[in-house]
C-alpha cells in the first residue's frame, strides 16, 4: 500500500507505527510564515491559541503573558489540541482550558466565559468559528493575525491508495490540482474532515484526537481490516 501524507512527517515514526511494508511519501501542501506584530499590553484579556504556529509566532513577536494566578490581571490561556498545549509548555506556559476543536471551544466560552475579553492569536486562514459565534453572544473577541498560511497547490501525479490530511487549508491546497477519487481519505479531526466533505461524499476516516499518534493508530487499524 502507498500512502500520501500532506505534510512532512518523520519517516522513522511512520515506519514504527505502520510497519515497513507501507510505502509513504510526504508532500508539503502549505507553508507558514510568522508576521511581525508589535507587542502590546495583554492586561485583562484571555488568550486563545488554535495552533502551534500561533503559539510560536506569538512568542517570536515577544508578547509577554502574565500567568501569575495570584495577580489581579493575569491572562487565562485557552487552546485547541494537545499539540498547541505542548507548544505552550515549551515556552514555559500552561493552559487554563484545552478543547478538542474551535467549535467545542466556542461552545465552552459561550457557556462559561461570558464576562471575559478574548484575543485570538492565529493565522490569516483561521476558521471563522469563534468570530462568527462569540460576538453574537456579546462576548468581546478579537483576532490577531501573527502568521500567514500559503497554499502551495502542488500537482501530484503519483497514484496512492490513501491520502492523509492535517488542516482545512491543506485540503483546499490539495484540491486545487488533484482529485480525491480512488483513494481512502484520512483526516486529523472533525474540522479537517468537514473541509474534505465539501469535495467528496464518500467515507472519510477521522481520528478521534487532533494528534499524529491518533491518525497513525487509525490508519493502522483501518488497514488491518482491508
Amino acid at each position: 500500500m502507498k500512502i500520501l501524507f500532506t505534510k512532512n512527517i518523520d519517516q522513522a515514526i511512520i515506519s514504527k507505527e505502520l510497519g515497513e511494508d507501507i510505502l509513504v511519501d510526504c508532500v508539503e501542501v502549505i507553508k507558514t510564515n510568522s508576521i511581525k506584530v508589535n507587542p502590546f499590553d495583554l492586561k485583562n484579556y484571555s488568550l486563545i491559541f488554535t495552533s502551534a504556529n500561533g503559539v510560536n509566532a506569538f512568542f517570536k513577536n515577544r508578547f509577554k503573558p502574565n500567568e501569575d494566578f495570584t495577580a489581579k490581571n493575569y491572562n487565562k490561556i485557552y487552546c485547541v489540541g494537545e499539540k498547541t498545549k505542548r507548544e505552550l509548555r515549551k515556552h514555559g506556559f500552561g493552559t487554563f482550558k484545552v478543547l478538542k476543536n474551535a467549535e467545542t471551544l466556542s461552545k465552552f466560552i459561550i457557556s462559561h466565559c461570558q464576562h471575559e475579553k478574548f484575543l485570538h492569536f492565529c493565522g490569516n486562514m483561521a476558521l471563522d468559528v469563534l468570530d462568527r459565534n462569540l460576538p453574537l453572544q456579546n462576548i468581546k473577541y478579537k483576532k490577531v493575525t501573527v502568521y500567514n498560511t500559503e497554499e502551495l497547490n502542488p500537482l501530484i501525479t503519483e497514484k496512492y491508495h490513501a491520502a492523509v490530511f492535517f488542516s482545512p487549508s491543506g485540503v483546499r491546497s490539495f484540491a486545487k490540482q488533484n482529485s480525491f477519487d480512488d483513494m481512502m481519505l484520512f483526516s486529523i479531526g472533525e474540522t479537517t474532515s468537514s473541509e474534505i466533505k465539501k469535495y467528496v461524499s464518500k467515507q472519510i476516516f477521522t481520528s478521534e484526537e487532533n494528534t499524529l499518534a491518533s491518525v497513525l493508530n487509525l490508519i493502522r487499524r483501518t488497514i488491518k481490516k482491508t
